[in-house]
């Protein structure tokens, strides 16, 4: 089975498919040990390796190289990869989308945004003509062989958001997802424009969309749920206390047990078990 039609089987099953943001090599080992699904997030990927925002600051060669390495380390979890508005060129993105598919990636989001871009969660937004976006669209989706692909509206006038929703269902992608959406009613209204194709719910915290559980979302009818950022977060919240806990003690670490039981073993043991994955990979392949 390719890693899309595996990841489109998951979603065809009951209840809504969370996948878990992750932004460098460490957090996506962290997350592996809890959930089976990855989002690689362009928010994360922006803030971890640039240290800027996520406003068209990433360069698709580095987009590329990172998804390669996670790959190799999680042969077996799916990945949905954010390449933004496929970066710029529709040519470019159509690049991209071969290499992904080429590298082992799940799927990817393409948005309609239109330069300087912004976060989905942020104000400012604009977006491309619709039928300039349809015809980006369009030619990733004649490009792609099996790898999963949702249709992103970053639209923000009510009028323009069903609209351009319902554009979105009526093509051969295979999810769609309006990002930003404000309420659960809104879920309810995009739900129903969209009709029978799978949609996709963005959860950021400080975002504009409402914080939903799992349950929640599989009565609203949402298929996947992407978590951009609780790794991004909870490790900016325990590096600030850390090293301010590292200041007020003169420079003395504390004891592992004392540091959330993290010291070197545990640490090792964690990326130790990315090799171990591999390594089976490999031996059910000769």
């Amino acid at each position: 089975m390719t890693y899309g039609s595996k990841l489109r089987a998951r979603v065809a099953r009951p209840g809504t498919t969370p996948l878990i943001g992750v932004y460098d090599m460490y957090s996506a080992s962290i997350a592996a040990d809890h959930y089976d699904g990855m989002f690689v997030s362009g928010f994360g990927f922006a803030a971890s390796y640039y240290g800027l925002p996520d406003i068209g600051f990433i360069a698709w060669p580095d987009m590329l190289s990172f998804v390669q390495r996670l790959r190799g380390a999680f042969p077996d979890h799916d990945l949905l990869v954010d390449i933004d508005d496929g970066y710029v060129d529709p040519e470019v993105a159509c690049h991209v989308v071969e290499s992904l598919e080429r590298i082992g990636a799940s799927g990817i989001i393409l948005e309609d945004q239109r330069r300087p871009r912004r976060c989905g969660h942020a104000d400012g937004k604009q977006v491309l003509p619709l039928a300039e976006y349809l015809d980006k669209l369009n030619m990733v989706l004649a490009t792609r062989r099996d790898l999963v692909v949702v249709a992103r509206t970053d639209a923000t006038e009510e009028a323009d958001i069903l609209r351009r929703a319902e554009a979105l269902a009526a093509t051969d992608a295979d999810v769609v997802l309006v990002d930003g959406v404000r309420s659960v009613e809104w879920i309810r209204r995009i739900r129903e424009v969209v009709a029978g194709k799978p949609l996709l719910f963005n959860q950021i915290a400080g975002g504009k969309s409402p914080r939903l559980s799992l349950g929640e979302l599989t009565e609203l009818g949402v298929d996947i749920a992407i978590y951009s950022t609780p790794c991004l977060f909870a490790a900016h919240r325990a590096m600030h206390d850390a090293l301010t806990e590292l200041k007020l003690s003169d420079g003395r670490l504390p004891e592992p047990a004392a540091a959330g039981g993290i010291g070197v073993r545990e640490s090792t043991s964690l990326l130790a078990r990315n090799i171990a994955r591999q390594r089976i990979l490999e031996g059910a392949g000769a």
